[in-house]
């Protein structure tokens, strides 16, 4: 056990107080990506689902999904799905059932700032999203996945789609009650999963194409199909598609969140 003990000149060690600001948000970023990993419902939406969904669609002719092998038209959209899974459905319910049972309350309180425990989150959900698309990529490279494009516009399209989709998992779980968010974030994942261009191409919508274009998802899928299977430059228009959707949400959850 370790004790106080005095130096001679008046003060004792160890000091008390707050460790360093990036020793705390690291701990803190640690810890949510330990609990996000060990969460049965997360790994279930995060892992489980996007895996099976590229095994299914890509060995077996359900959708048609035009000239090529299935699974250069699904990698990209699951790759979509992955991200906002994480990025928004798994961290919607998460950080609404904390703070129902007053875990972000004291937090708050800490010596962590509440700007600090927001970018620890940010980053458990990054560090989610590199091991899913590791895992999704091996397996679409199993299934005979044939990628091309720029890695640049690719991880662009990750890194905005996860801002945008985290403004508003961050808004949902800050303005609704924590049953309500865990209802709605879930019907939002399957709606988007069909009428967001993640399996389903969207010209199979019609006239609705032009208006579902416009969702986070569809951008996002849109965008990332258009590099990895068309080998196209930077989709500058779904960019600016997921960068309004970020800043919309980011400004939003930052002014109505509630952390009580």
């Amino acid at each position: 056990m370790t004790t106080a003990t005095d130096t001679g000149t008046g003060t004792y060690a160890p000091r008390p107080g707050a460790a360093p600001l990036p020793r705390m948000i690291a701990a803190q970023a640690a810890l949510e990506t330990r609990m996000l990993l060990r969460n049965g419902e997360q790994l279930l939406l995060t892992v489980v689902i996007p895996t099976l969904l590229l095994a299914l669609f890509s060995s077996v002719d359900i959708v048609d999904t035009g000239a090529g092998k299935s699974v250069d038209f699904l990698a990209p959209g699951i790759l979509a799905l992955a991200v906002m899974s994480t990025a928004f459905t798994g961290q919607a319910i998460a950080t609404g059932f904390e703070r129902r049972y007053g875990v972000l309350k004291r937090l708050a309180s800490s010596p962590l700032p509440r700007w600090g425990l927001m970018t620890a989150k940010t980053a458990a959900v990054l560090v989610t999203e590199i091991l899913q698309v590791i895992l999704l990529t091996v397996i679409a490279f199993a299934l005979g996945w044939s990628p091309h494009g720029n890695p640049l516009a690719v991880l662009l399209l990750l890194v905005l789609g996860t801002a945008a989709f985290s403004g508003l998992g961050l808004l949902m779980a800050g303005t609704l009650k924590a049953e309500a968010t865990l209802a709605a974030a879930n019907l939002v994942f399957l709606l988007l999963l069909v009428g967001g261009g993640v399996i389903v191409p969207l010209s199979k919508f019609g006239g609705a194409q032009q208006v579902l274009g416009l969702l986070p998802i569809s951008a996002l899928s849109n965008g990332l199909r258009d590099v990895l299977q068309h080998g196209a430059g930077t989709p500058w228009g779904d960019l600016g598609i997921l960068a309004v959707w970020a800043v919309l949400g980011l400004a939003a959850a930052g002014r109505f969140f509630r952390w009580e």
